[in-house]
Protein backbone atom coordinates (compact mmCIF):
# COMPACT_ATOMS: atom_id res chain seq x y z
CA UNK A 1 0.00 0.00 0.00
CA UNK A 2 1.88 2.95 -1.15
CA UNK A 3 -0.39 5.52 0.90
CA UNK A 4 -2.06 4.06 3.84
CA UNK A 5 -5.22 5.58 5.15
CA UNK A 6 -4.24 7.28 8.40
CA UNK A 7 -7.61 7.73 9.80
CA UNK A 8 -7.55 4.80 11.46
CA UNK A 9 -3.56 5.11 12.92
CA UNK A 10 -2.57 1.36 14.59
CA UNK A 11 0.58 2.50 15.69
CA UNK A 12 3.20 5.87 16.05
CA UNK A 13 6.30 5.02 16.75
CA UNK A 14 8.87 8.52 17.04
CA UNK A 15 12.59 8.57 15.65
CA UNK A 16 15.44 9.99 15.17
CA UNK A 17 17.73 9.43 12.28
CA UNK A 18 21.17 11.21 10.77
CA UNK A 19 23.33 11.32 8.32
CA UNK A 20 27.19 13.19 7.75
CA UNK A 21 27.64 13.18 3.95
CA UNK A 22 31.14 12.08 3.78
CA UNK A 23 31.11 13.50 -0.35
CA UNK A 24 28.95 16.25 -2.06
CA UNK A 25 27.12 14.69 -3.87
CA UNK A 26 23.76 13.70 -2.33
CA UNK A 27 23.06 11.03 0.24
CA UNK A 28 20.10 8.87 1.37
CA UNK A 29 22.55 6.81 4.22
CA UNK A 30 19.91 7.77 6.98
CA UNK A 31 20.55 5.78 10.62
CA UNK A 32 18.30 5.95 13.60
CA UNK A 33 17.88 3.81 16.65
CA UNK A 34 21.70 3.37 16.71
CA UNK A 35 22.46 1.39 13.93
CA UNK A 36 19.46 0.75 11.46
CA UNK A 37 19.79 1.96 8.53
CA UNK A 38 17.32 3.81 7.02
CA UNK A 39 17.59 4.21 3.10
CA UNK A 40 15.88 7.67 2.43
CA UNK A 41 13.84 8.07 5.57
CA UNK A 42 11.79 5.53 3.45
CA UNK A 43 9.05 4.00 5.10
CA UNK A 44 7.94 -0.04 4.96
CA UNK A 45 5.43 -1.07 3.24
CA UNK A 46 1.64 0.17 4.77
CA UNK A 47 3.49 2.63 6.52
CA UNK A 48 4.45 6.44 5.84
CA UNK A 49 6.69 8.69 7.89
CA UNK A 50 5.71 11.91 9.21
CA UNK A 51 9.03 14.17 8.98
CA UNK A 52 8.62 16.59 12.02
CA UNK A 53 12.04 18.26 12.00
CA UNK A 54 15.19 18.18 10.18
CA UNK A 55 18.15 20.04 12.09
CA UNK A 56 21.79 20.93 10.07
CA UNK A 57 24.40 21.75 12.39
CA UNK A 58 27.82 22.49 10.83
CA UNK A 59 30.72 21.42 12.95
CA UNK A 60 33.53 22.91 11.05
CA UNK A 61 35.27 26.29 10.83
CA UNK A 62 34.19 27.42 7.38
CA UNK A 63 30.42 27.78 6.73
CA UNK A 64 29.15 24.87 3.92
CA UNK A 65 26.10 24.51 1.90
CA UNK A 66 22.72 22.37 2.97
CA UNK A 67 20.49 21.04 0.81
CA UNK A 68 17.42 18.50 1.48
CA UNK A 69 15.15 17.21 -1.08
CA UNK A 70 12.35 14.99 -1.37
CA UNK A 71 12.44 12.55 -4.46
CA UNK A 72 9.13 10.57 -6.35
CA UNK A 73 11.15 7.31 -6.16
CA UNK A 74 11.93 5.24 -2.88
CA UNK A 75 15.67 5.43 -4.94
CA UNK A 76 16.30 8.58 -4.69
CA UNK A 77 18.60 9.22 -7.76
CA UNK A 78 15.80 7.51 -10.00
CA UNK A 79 13.61 9.51 -9.19
CA UNK A 80 12.92 13.88 -9.83
CA UNK A 81 14.15 15.72 -6.55
CA UNK A 82 12.33 18.71 -5.44
CA UNK A 83 14.09 21.04 -3.18
CA UNK A 84 13.42 21.74 -0.24
CA UNK A 85 16.00 23.83 0.66
CA UNK A 86 18.41 24.44 -1.80
CA UNK A 87 22.17 25.23 -0.96
CA UNK A 88 21.67 27.14 2.33
CA UNK A 89 24.89 28.60 4.03
CA UNK A 90 25.52 27.20 6.73
CA UNK A 91 27.86 28.94 9.02
CA UNK A 92 30.78 27.93 10.67
CA UNK A 93 29.87 26.29 13.80
CA UNK A 94 25.73 26.80 13.83
CA UNK A 95 22.76 24.97 13.28
CA UNK A 96 20.18 25.96 10.81
CA UNK A 97 16.52 24.67 11.05
CA UNK A 98 15.16 23.22 7.48
CA UNK A 99 11.51 22.11 9.00
CA UNK A 100 9.84 21.80 11.29
CA UNK A 101 6.88 20.99 13.50
CA UNK A 102 4.61 23.75 11.53
CA UNK A 103 6.14 22.93 8.35
CA UNK A 104 6.33 18.58 8.82
CA UNK A 105 5.25 16.64 6.20
CA UNK A 106 5.16 13.41 4.70
CA UNK A 107 6.76 10.79 3.16
CA UNK A 108 5.59 7.17 1.24
CA UNK A 109 7.05 4.09 0.30
CA UNK A 110 7.43 5.70 -2.95
CA UNK A 111 9.27 8.44 -1.98
CA UNK A 112 12.90 9.20 -0.03
CA UNK A 113 14.59 12.09 1.37
CA UNK A 114 18.54 13.38 0.49
CA UNK A 115 20.90 15.70 1.04
CA UNK A 116 23.97 17.30 0.08
CA UNK A 117 26.88 19.10 1.58
CA UNK A 118 29.04 21.95 -0.13
CA UNK A 119 31.59 20.41 2.16
CA UNK A 120 32.19 16.94 2.98
CA UNK A 121 31.99 15.33 6.20
CA UNK A 122 30.90 19.51 7.25
CA UNK A 123 27.10 18.78 8.24
CA UNK A 124 25.32 16.35 10.33
CA UNK A 125 21.75 16.35 9.36
CA UNK A 126 19.45 15.29 12.03
CA UNK A 127 15.87 14.39 11.47
CA UNK A 128 12.71 13.52 13.43
CA UNK A 129 9.95 11.55 11.84
CA UNK A 130 7.03 9.75 13.02
CA UNK A 131 6.48 5.78 11.89
CA UNK A 132 2.51 6.09 11.21
CA UNK A 133 1.11 2.53 10.49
Amino acid sequence: MANPNIVNVTSIYGNTAYVVPSTTSATTNWTYNGTTALTGLTPAAGTVNRVTSIVVSNTTSSAATATVAIANNSTFGSGTAYNIAYQISVPANTTLIVTDKTTSFYVTENQSVGVTSGTASALTYTATFEAIT
